[in-house]
């Protein structure tokens, strides 16, 4: 009897039993899922290489630091289609393989699935895309969902905070979307027009994919607004943003496109660009910015970038790469994977994190609130520019608690 109780004592130490005694691996894996091909491939071709730079950064300094030693991360990589059904097969296919985390989606009603799955099934889980407001809602967000990005409503609060209190543009025609991204931002500028003592003096809605919008900006034309604020966002601002300046209206009022990325802004002729106004999440170029900490903060990381991609930052690319080093924190400041303990480590010490672009807190809702949610760009014409990506000029930024949906409003 003694002899069987040494061995299976020295069987232990070997090989562990238990948590407890289990040896740390020497490396873990992390998902990024995104929609690499379809409407959203260039965007998400961003944000796949912010995600891969979190790992490169965390992988250099020798892994993350873990009870057991150091471990290096490899990051899964997947293609979400932008399709429910492909994207929730695909998370699954990452679970089965391990991972400890997953980070993605640039097409909200996906992240919105795998939040559900997430809800039941705890992962610890970052959407680097903008989620509907609706998702933040007390019941609905994953106690390890943790979102880099903030919902349409701030982007829309954001954008009439700028046009109406910054800018002086006291009359508005809004364009939304017909869908949670245009009707959330709608109600978001709206509440910021209101407060800051603009009027929405012409309204309408259209629908994602949309192509000829000249009945649309005839509307606007005759409403005769100081500011024409538009909710479209990738391949519909360009078309957009090109009608507007084909039909002359960025000489009768300022026009404003409400979230903007230098992907979408390539994509937009110099002229059309030149003159318009944006919210824009991050942006490379802060020299001149009074906040001279963020702008050494955003200098440092648009180097580390161009070393590795041979350009500057987009915006959705600095959404991962927050996303995936705070994930990252997680494990490391709760010693642990396991996703309760990991959500519990990043709200500690009331959730107050640093990112690339400054300060930064997890509220209740496991939403981020930025001393600098985003930054208020001009579109630079082609006499203006230095360089292929000197697209804007920073004017100044929105952020704090008082640009994000109370948490009241949330069920809180």
């Amino acid at each position: 009897m003694k002899k069987l109780l040494v061995l299976v004592s020295l069987f232990c130490g070997v090989f562990g039993y238990g948590s407890g005694m289990a040896a740390e691996p020497a490396k873990v894996k992390v998902g990024i899922l995104l929609p690499l091909t379809g409407t959203f491939a260039a965007v998400a071709q961003t944000q796949r290489d912010g995600a891969l730079l979190a790992i490169d950064v965390v992988n250099k300094r020798g892994g993350l630091n873990m009870p057991g030693g150091k471990v290096m991360v490899e990051g899964v990589i997947g293609d979400d289609e932008a399709k429910q059904d492909v994207g929730v097969r695909r998370y699954r296919y990452m679970v089965s393989e391990s991972v400890k985390g997953v980070g993605g989606q640039t097409w909200a009603p996906l992240a919105y699935a795998i939040n559900a799955i997430v809800t039941k099934e705890p992962m610890p889980y970052f959407p680097v895309c903008v989620m509907a407001k609706e998702a933040f809602q007390k019941g609905k967000l994953a106690n390890s969902t943790f979102a880099t990005a903030f919902s349409p409503w701030t982007v829309g609060y954001m954008a009439g905070q700028a046009a109406v209190k910054t800018l002086g543009k006291k009359r508005v025609f809004f364009l939304a979307r017909a869908d949670s991204w245009g009707w959330d931002m709608r109600d978001g500028a709206t509440a910021a027009a209101k407060e800051f003592g603009g009027q929405i003096v012409g309204y309408d809605e259209v629908s994602l994919g949309t192509s000829d919008y000249t009945t649309v900006l005839q509307k606007v034309k005759a409403a005769k607004p100081d500011v024409f604020i538009a909710a479209q966002f990738a391949a519909d601002a360009v078309a957009l943003l090109k009608q507007v300046h084909q039909m002359g209206l960025n000489k009768e009022m300022t026009i404003f496109n409400a979230f903007i990325t230098n992907v979408v802004a390539k994509g937009v002729p110099a002229e059309a660009l030149e003159g318009v106004h944006a919210m824009h999440y991050f942006y490379y170029d802060l020299a001149g910015f009074p906040d001279k900490e963020v702008a050494k903060s955003a200098q440092e990381f648009t180097a580390l970038y161009r070393a590795k991609y041979n350009a500057p930052p987009d915006a959705y690319a600095t959404i991962a790469y927050i996303a995936y080093m705070e994930m990252f924190r997680g494990f490391e400041a709760a010693k642990s994977y396991d996703p309760q303990k990991v959500s519990a480590a990043l709200m500690a010490n009331k959730g107050q994190f640093s990112t690339v672009k400054g300060s930064a807190q997890w509220r209740d809702d496991h939403a981020a609130v930025y001393k600098h949610a985003a930054f208020l760009v001009k579109g630079k014409g082609a006499a203006e520019r230095k360089n292929e990506w000197d697209l804007f000029t920073v004017l100044g930024s929105q952020g704090g608690e008082s640009v994000m949906p109370t948490l009241k409003s949330l069920g809180y």
